[in-house]
């Protein structure tokens, strides 16, 4: 295996279609390291869970029978909301460290598209995943323009999320650090119930986004055979030796 691209760390067995790229055209470049691929898969589960508790405290649907201090299920269902929401905000703020720490890959100028070059690539990446056009692909080492683009508008709407739930929470105990912190969400939107009605209609964006970004993953990895979903477990993926790079 021969060495990895400048700004990668030292190369490591490859976990992904080792066969396919035994004819030397491909290397194997690290991009992404541990605590990046950690919290991407920690914020999946938190996703998860906050969805699932979060249409069930919105509407629960499930009935017990008996007193309800011997089963206790919504308060068991709030506790698991709570506990994962904070958890999602502590990935969040080792993601924001990480914009600084890491690598020319992880970093806030691979992750926002900031550069004139990226906006102009953009709507190419926009035609070739749409197959409108398949000719004009600008290659990227890391995140294209399109990831780019998505990824932020994610971080908003988590941010958001995260602002209009902790209101809610600080409504339990008036003049508490959260109500007293967040309650201008309250007056800012017109009502508890408003925020309420935000934090749900955002929630159908994580889930609209969801299918997509697994979607565009799989797509590039059937197609360009480069590792792109292995990459988030083993932190990197194969890249063509004679291919020019956008990001290199």
């Amino acid at each position: 295996m021969s060495a990895p691209v400048k700004g990668g760390a030292a190369p490591r067995p490859p976990l992904a279609k080792e066969t396919l790229h035994g004819t030397g055209r491909y290397q194997w470049v690290y991009l992404w390291g541990w605590p990046i691929r950690a919290m991407h898969w920690t914020a999946a589960l938190c996703i998860v869970v906050l969805v699932i508790t979060g249409f069930y405290i919105g509407r629960p649907y499930f009935m017990t029978s008996g007193e309800a201090s011997a089963n206790y299920l919504m308060g068991k269902v709030r506790f698991w909301h709570f506990v994962a929401a904070g958890v999602l905000v502590a990935t969040a703020i080792v993601r924001f460290y990480w914009l600084f720490r890491g690598n020319k890959f992880e970093r806030w100028g691979a992750l926002y598209p900031v550069r004139p070059r990226d906006w102009a690539n953009l709507w190419r990446k926009v035609k070739y995943y749409l197959m409108i056009d398949t000719t004009h692909d600008p290659q990227y080492m890391g995140h294209n323009p399109l990831q780019q683009l998505s990824y932020t508008f994610v971080y908003f709407i988590a941010a958001i999320m995260a602002i209009t739930g902790f209101a809610m929470y600080g409504q339990a105990a008036p003049e508490g650090f959260f109500y007293t912190m967040f309650n201008w969400v309250v007056r800012l939107l017109g009502g508890i119930q408003r925020v309420h009605f935000v934090h749900h209609i955002l929630t159908w964006l994580f889930i609209i986004f969801v299918p997509i970004h697994v979607y565009l993953a799989l797509r590039a990895d059937t197609l360009e055979h480069t590792g792109t979903i292995s990459s988030i477990i083993s932190g990197g993926r194969f890249l063509e030796r004679d291919q020019k790079y956008v990001d290199e």
